[in-house]
């Protein structure tokens, strides 16, 4: 099937295997953390989706914003969420966008990881034309296969990380276009717009061989700003070790929903995503992996509502757009809660 994608060539796997970070034909994270299925038992899980709340999705339509994105012009950086680990990033004409994943389904199975209503409200129609596309890892709800073939044509630039391009070609992405990096590797796409790879605390795969491509979150600088883009990680010392050599940063989009104590390893839990933007020298945390669809057993709004008093007793200020509520830089934190409705 298409939608699963196709993993690096034989040829690039050899190449791979020279780097640290590949070992034994697979990537592998910092310290040697590693989330195995065994991780989380079946009858564990099974359990869990037994016993779970009537409130893991929302009983109603999430408040979302209808925003022109073809039309504004921002002075300083703004941030268009769509859900979940989607969102727009647009200065003055130039337009970022990360993750996209608007088919309304994170699961190569159809129907079986729907967005939420009201959650879905954006698709590609909606957007400009984009400089630069941000790809953080290979997984169903951040790498969308139907999401990436119509936006073939729109977009002129794409980086990522190493081995996700290989994806991208098979769905018909020329090469030329795909810059893949390693952590800590740094590319230029224009004189505005410099990307470099960092290390997380994850996994990639989308079939039965998993981590042949590479996961990272990525410093994005601007004229005039820092912003880290999470993607998917677990916490560690690596956000120290990136606040250090990369930050402060102006911004830090963070994970924030989806967890499990049982893959804690690989998803943090909303104290540690407080914790994290604090290691990371962020002046303002912005969280998302939350908000439109269901891949775990918590309440759908349970991660804001933890997330905030962490927060909050850390001194960190954390701004909560609705769903395509644009957000500047500069501008006071947004907190009136939406999510306030069970």
């Amino acid at each position: 099937m298409k939608i699963l994608g196709k993993n690096p060539s034989a040829e690039q796997l050899q190449a791979f295997a020279k780097l640290p970070n590949f070992r034994d034909g697979k990537f592998r994270n910092l310290d040697g953390v590693e989330f195995r299925v065994s991780d989380a038992p079946m009858g564990k899980m099974l359990r869990d989706f037994l016993n779970k709340p009537k409130s893991v999705k929302p009983s109603r339509a999430v408040p979302a914003v209808q925003t022109d994105l073809t039309s504004t012009s921002y002075a300083r950086p703004t941030i268009i969420w769509f859900g979940h680990s989607s969102y727009l990033i647009k200065l003055r004409e130039l337009n970022i966008l990360v993750d996209p994943v608007f088919s309304g389904n994170a699961s190569p199975i159809p129907r079986s990881v729907q967005a939420f209503a009201g959650a879905n409200g954006y698709n590609v129609d909606h957007l400009p034309p984009i400089d630069v596309l941000v790809l953080t890892h290979d997984h169903y709800d951040h790498l969308d296969y139907q999401t990436l073939v119509r936006l073939r044509g729109k977009v002129k630039h794409v980086v990522t990380s190493l081995g996700v391009g290989a994806h991208l070609q098979h769905w018909g992405w020329p090469q030329n276009l795909i810059t893949e990096l390693n952590w800590h590797q740094t590319t230029t796409v224009t004189d505005q717009v410099q990307l470099t790879a960092v290390p997380a605390q994850h996994m990639s795969g989308r079939s039965l061989r998993p981590q042949r491509t590479l996961w990272a979150a990525y410093v994005l600088q601007l004229p005039g700003y820092r912003l880290y883009l999470g993607g998917d990680s677990g916490y560690n010392r690596h956000f120290k070790a990136i606040g250090e050599q990369y930050g402060p940063f102006d911004l830090a989009l963070l994970e924030n929903g989806q967890y499990n104590p049982s893959w804690q390893a690989i998803h943090t839990l909303p104290e540690e995503t407080a914790q994290a933007a604090v290691d990371l020298q962020a002046k303002m945390l912005f969280p998302v992996h939350w908000a439109k669809f269901m891949l775990a057993y918590h309440p759908w709004n349970e991660p804001i509502k933890r997330l905030l008093p962490a927060a909050d007793a850390l001194g960190l200020p954390v701004t909560v757009p609705r769903i395509g509520e644009p957000y500047t830089l500069g501008e006071p934190a947004r907190r009136e809660a939406w999510w306030e409705f069970e």
